[in-house]
C-alpha cells in the first residue's frame, strides 16, 4: 500500500472510512479475491464481523468500495487481521486512512500495542508500517502460500501514549484532504482482567 499517489478526495470526492456492512462484501470479496493469495470467504467476513472482539471497516468514495481493514483485540492488544485496498486505486492513501482509522479504534479500546504481519516482499506496505511506528520483532516462516513466503512480524508498541497520538496527528496532518469517518459508535473500554484470587 503505498503512501503517496492520486486521492480521491483531492478531486472533490471524498475517501470515507465507515463501518463494515453486509452490503459492502460483495466489493469486499472482490478486492480480496484481487489481492490476497489466501482469499477470505464469505463466510470468514460475516463470522468476522460479528464477533465483539473484532472490528471492521470499509474505505468508500461515493458507494464504491475501494478498500478495507479489520482488527481483533486481545487484554491489551490490537492485531490487524486484514488491510487491502483496490488495485485500481492503490496510491492514493486509502491505506493510511485506514490504517489511522483502526489504530485510533484500538487506543479507544485500550489497546497499548498494535501487531500485524506483513509479506517480508512487500515494500510499499512495510514503508507504510513504518510511518506508525512499526518495527519488527520476528519472522513466521512460509506464513504465506501462492507463493510460499514468510511473514514479518511487526509491533507497535504505547499506542495509547500522547507521544503516539501525535505521531498519528502528523501522519493525518500530512494526508492530501481531510480524513474524513461516519458511524463509527465509541468503542467500549477492553474488559478489565478478574482481580486475583475473585475465582477460588
Amino acid at each position: 500500500m503505498p503512501a503517496t499517489g492520486h486521492d480521491a478526495a483531492a478531486t472533490g470526492t471524498p475517501i470515507v472510512i465507515s463501518p463494515m456492512r453486509r452490503r459492502h462484501l460483495r466489493a469486499v470479496l472482490s478486492i480480496e479475491e484481487r489481492t490476497s493469495s489466501t482469499p477470505w470467504s464469505l463466510g470468514l467476513f460475516l463470522a468476522e464481523a460479528r464477533r465483539d472482539e473484532r472490528v471492521y471497516l470499509v474505505a468508500r468514495v461515493g458507494h464504491r468500495v475501494v478498500g478495507f481493514a479489520g482488527m481483533l483485540f486481545t487484554l491489551t492488544d490490537g492485531h490487524v487481521t486484514t488491510i487491502a485496498v483496490d488495485p485500481d486505486r492503490q496510491g492514493g492513501r486509502i491505506g493510511t486512512r485506514l490504517l489511522l482509522v483502526l489504530v485510533r479504534r484500538a487506543v479507544e479500546r485500550g489497546a497499548e500495542a498494535v501487531t500485524l504481519e506483513v509479506r517480508a516482499s512487500n515494500e510499499p506496505a512495510q514503508a507504510l508500517y513504518r510511518r506508525f511506528g512499526f518495527a519488527p520483532s520476528g519472522v513466521r516462516r512460509g506464513y504465506y502460500r501462492n507463493p510460499t513466503e514468510d511473514a514479518l512480524v511487526l509491533w507497535a508498541h504505547d499506542v495509547h501514549r500522547p507521544a503516539y497520538a501525535e505521531r498519528l496527528a502528523a501522519i493525518e496532518a500530512d494526508l492530501p484532504s481531510p480524513l474524513v469517518a461516519e458511524g463509527l459508535a465509541p468503542m467500549p473500554l477492553r474488559p478489565e482482567p478478574p482481580e486475583e484470587g475473585l475465582y477460588l
